[in-house]
């Protein structure tokens, strides 16, 4: 194997390289990364860099030519001070990373173990951690610095409150020990952590939501305070404004730092909430990442999630264009070596290790159209259709098409839906009928639908709604659009069935005092909880009910009665009601309408296509890596579009 070897003198900002030190050269990538990251001067003796005071990262670059050339960097009996430091502390890391990666494989020292155990039994008197999860608290408790990838419904948040009620309460001179929380987290998510604490520990913790009912000044004043709550909530879009007072914030309090959702600081290109984020990781006590796609786009995006736990060591070995090189690349050499130097500080529950019970996945309820929508949806598929099979060219089929499916799904359920963007188009256009004589009808249907007509998909939800709430269940509706989610609730209520809706307009709760009369998501979502709570019905769409939400402990039945090719969100909103924690013998039934001859076909059997390839992944991949996994529409879903639409009409 080849060496460097690595000399240097008190006192001095020089590095000196020796030994093979031509293999450098040699290699183009080595060659080309020596003279773009290091500043050197090549001499007789070997290589002098200059390390312009910054000698760890002058180190790290060293090292990483070393990975070029398939070497390995050892130091000289003739090294300063400093650097012996660093190969001390290097040492020692590696260590330490060798225990996490033990405890996170289960080989753990049982008596270590069984004291944790016992402390956390003690002090989260509300809540028995299920065996991984007590290995996942106990292994961020070790680490005090991990990422947590678990499934959504694996429960991370009661490995982190696990966690902190061990942590928390070692001694105080303890260097482990941690007194306050900060969760960083979308809005939405800080009503879910406060009631878990309330599960949890059995009390409601002190908290502060510094959200947009505060002004900044407020905000600023709290985190200088001398007595700050145990559990402090904060939005990623309120970090970069707060920088200095959060450094204040975690220098003066012993701080576990939660991201919760935190693929949202993956941007790795000047974005300023990473940055921002990425600023105080320093000033931590402890750190957790907590999301269960902790790759959406490729490797690239685990690059920031491994710089916030680990602000002062290089875990990743690879730059971020490399790392976007190995998510193309199918079968890259170096994924390997990727996973080997993260995985000592991260876990990840997969939903197969839960042991929840599978769900019913009905067969799909076929309802045929009314009349008029019949007529609309008929024309307008035959119209757009025409043009997509047609059109040969790439711009069309990649931008137009997609505003294409978007009339025809709505359409498929709702054809009052296309009347507002007409409406407006009439409006701007000075629109009349009758220059467009073989439209008229059309545009008279759909602005007259809602008059007319009652989406058959409406009539059969509520016949199957009625058949669930007589046997006393809820039952939660998903739908895409926000006016047929408000359509439905109206027509819910007209027939006597009471109902909530959850959507982006529905308030997230602020902590304010003066909010007792708003209807707020964390307020609508505990009325469901309750047993004798006035609504047993919820509408709502995938997009407002994230992961942090749960309702499988009062609801074990879902409806859907419009879907998008997005299988990412589909999944979601099947795992709001099938999580860890479902007692035995609980039934999980998925119920989905598909208007009959139409867009609703497709998507169905393309979304059983995508969700068996993102299960596969999520289950066989170590770190999955949904890249290319066909989330959205694309190609393939347009292609099988046509494919229909040409087989049927054959028939006619």
């Amino acid at each position: 194997m080849k060496r460097l070897c690595l000399e240097s003198n008190d006192g001095e900002n020089n590095l000196l390289i020796t030994g093979d030190v031509d293999s450098i050269f040699l290699n183009r990538r080595a060659a080309r990364y020596i003279k773009d990251a290091i500043q050197f001067t090549r001499t007789d003796k070997g290589i002098l860099v200059n390390t312009e005071g910054e000698l760890n990262k002058s180190i790290d670059r060293i090292k990483k030519l070393c990975e070029y050339i398939d070497g390995e960097l050892i130091y000289s009996g003739n090294v300063s001070a400093a650097v012996a430091n660093y190969a001390l502390e290097e040492e020692k890391f590696k260590e330490f990373a060798e225990k996490a990666r033990l405890i996170r494989d289960n080989h753990c020292d049982r008596g270590d173990f069984s004291d944790f155990v016992n402390s956390v039994s003690n002090n989260l008197p509300n809540r028995s951690l299920y065996e991984l999860q007590l290995l996942s608290a106990y292994h961020l408790a070790f680490s005090q610095n991990a990422c947590n990838f678990s499934v959504p419904g694996a429960g991370k948040t009661s490995v982190v409150y696990g966690a902190f009620a061990y942590l928390s309460n070692l001694p105080a001179e303890d260097i482990k020990h941690v007194d306050r929380l900060l969760i960083i987290s979308p809005l939405s998510a800080f009503g879910p952590w406060e009631l878990e604490y309330e599960e949890c520990f059995g009390c409601m913790p002190t908290t502060k939501r510094l959200n947009g009912k505060l002004s900044l000044d407020e905000k600023k004043q709290y985190l200088y305070s001398p007595c700050p709550a145990k559990i402090t909530l904060l939005s990623y879009s309120s970090v970069p404004s707060l920088l200095e007072e959060l450094t204040y914030f975690l220098r003066t309090n012993k701080v576990m730092v939660v991201l919760d959702e935190a693929h949202k600081i993956k941007n790795t290109s000047g974005g300023i909430t990473a940055a921002s984020v990425l600023q105080i990781a320093p000033f931590c006590s402890a750190r957790v990442v907590l999301t269960g796609t902790p790759a959406p786009n490729g490797y690239e995006d685990l690059y920031n999630l491994y710089r916030f736990i680990w602000p002062t060591k290089k875990i990743i070995p690879f730059e971020v264009y490399q790392l976007k090189d190995m998510s193309r690349v199918e079968g890259d050499a170096r994924v390997d070596t990727l996973l080997h130097s993260v995985e000592p500080f991260f876990i990840r529950v997969k939903k197969s290790d839960l042991g929840i019970p599978p769900a019913t996945e009905h067969k799909p309820i076929v309802v045929p159209m009314g009349a008029t929508q019949r007529r609309i949806y008929d024309i307008i598929e035959k119209r757009y259709m025409n043009e997509i099979v047609s059109n040969k060219d790439d711009w069309f089929r990649r931008d137009l098409v997609k505003a294409r499916l978007l009339r025809l799904m709505q359409a498929a359920t709702n054809p009052s839906l296309l009347s507002v963007p007409l409406k407006d188009f009439i409006q701007v256009e000075d629109f009349d009928l009758a220059q467009v004589e073989d439209d008229s009808s059309l545009i008279t249907d759909v602005l007259q639908y809602e008059k007319s007509e009652t989406p058959a998909k409406f009539v059969k939800a509520r016949e199957l709604i009625e058949s669930i709430i007589a046997k006393g269940e809820n039952v939660v509706v998903w739908a895409i659009y926000i006016k047929n989610i408000i359509d439905f609730e109206h027509y819910l209520l007209a027939h006597g069935i009471p109902c909530k809706t959850l959507y982006g307009a529905t308030p997230v709760a602020s902590g304010d005092e003066n909010e007792e009369d708003v209807e707020t998501r964390e307020k609508i979502i505990a009325e469901f909880h309750k047993p004798d709570s006035t609504f047993k019905v919820i509408i709502a769409n995938p997009f407002a009910v994230s992961e942090s939400i749960s309702l499988h402990k009062v609801c074990h039945n879902a409806i859907y009665i419009e879907r998008s090719f997005n299988a990412a969100h589909f999944i979601q909103s099947k795992d709001r009601i099938h999580r860890y924690g479902l007692k035995p013998g609980t039934e999980t039934n998925y119920y989905y309408l598909l208007s009959e001859d139409s867009v609703d076909g497709i998507i169905h059997n393309r979304l059983i296509e995508k969700e068996t390839r993102l299960r596969d992944i999520i289950e066989s991949m170590p770190i999955p890596l949904f890249e290319n996994a066909g989330l959205e529409t694309g190609d393939d879903d347009i292609k099988a579009l046509i494919a229909e639409y040409v087989n049927r009409t054959k028939k006619m």
